[in-house]
């Protein structure tokens, strides 16, 4: 955020200067430039986070300590991880590879060599996340899906246009499911509809609770609220969601954010989409 120059730093020890095109500060995420000179570099591809599942194996990449091409393995933890109050939009894939102070802007890949998320904070047992302590096994990422959206903007034009629905949503409780006739706590709860916004116009109603987006499921408030705004502005897009007990089917064109707007799901908070 308050480098006056970026340098780029390859395996065989050289070094080039670094131009950054654009940052996004809701992801905690920029994108940097550089000339490799006669170095002939090979990109990595990306992997879908769409695809990851719990359990599966990964290994995450960065400069621990200081330690350069560092590399640690582990697996996939949870997913969907929000409320941990470290950014604006959270959706993080958790992992228990080894992430220290140096690893953020790192790749987390799986085995296949492709970037399935960039290292970004830790839990430590002794300063909370993003902390200065040791690694304790809780380490987040966020999911390539993201990043891709963030880069390809940022690339495009300089900015990040992500999608709005017009809602405040929070995760279902177990107290809320029974009360709205949901057969789980699996979902977003539609707190409060903003008048006139995409949810609004589409038929959405307080008290709905959105199961699935798109055909994926929705998780909770922060799964909803990051594949929303992974969305480019004036994308239709499907929601399932139950009213009443009973499943619908409604589809939403969605605007565009505004770039003051949300907050991360925590304790008594809901975040706007």
């Amino acid at each position: 955020e308050k480098a006056d120059k970026v340098t780029r730093t390859l395996a065989d020890g050289s070094q080039y200067p670094g131009k950054v095109v654009g940052s996004d500060p809701e992801n905690d995420l920029a994108i940097v430039k550089f000339d490799p000179g006669n170095h002939s570099l090979v990109t990595v591809p990306f992997g879908s986070s769409t695809d990851l599942m719990v359990g599966q194996k990964v290994l995450a990449i960065g400069n621990p300590f200081g330690l350069n091409f560092t590399v640690t393995r582990g697996t996939v933890s949870a997913l969907g991880r929000s409320g941990l109050d470290i950014e604006k939009i959270e959706n993080f894939i958790q992992t228990d590879a080894a992430i220290n102070p140096g690893n953020s802007g790192g790749a987390l890949v799986n085995v296949r060599a492709q970037v399935i998320g960039i290292n970004t904070a830790i839990l430590s047992g002794r300063s909370g996340p993003g902390g200065e302590g040791g690694f304790i096994g809780i380490g987040f990422a966020i999911p390539a899906n993201t990043v891709k959206h963030v880069m390809e903007d940022l690339i495009k034009t300089g900015k990040v246009s992500r999608g709005y629905l017009g809602v405040l949503v929070q995760d279902l409780s177990p107290d809320l499911a029974k009360q709205f006739n949901a057969p789980d706590t699996s979902g977003a709860f539609v707190q409060n509809v903003e008048p006139n916004g995409p949810a609004a116009k589409a038929g959405i109603q307080n008290g709905d609770v959105v199961r699935k987006y798109n055909g994926q499921p929705v998780s909770g408030a922060g799964t909803l609220t990051s594949m929303v705004t992974d969305t480019n502005p004036g994308t239709m897009v499907t929601l399932e969601i139950i009213r009443d007990g009973k499943p619908m089917t409604i589809k939403v064109t969605l605007g565009e954010r505004p770039t003051n707007l949300g907050v991360s799901p925590g304790v008594g908070q809901a975040p706007s989409e």
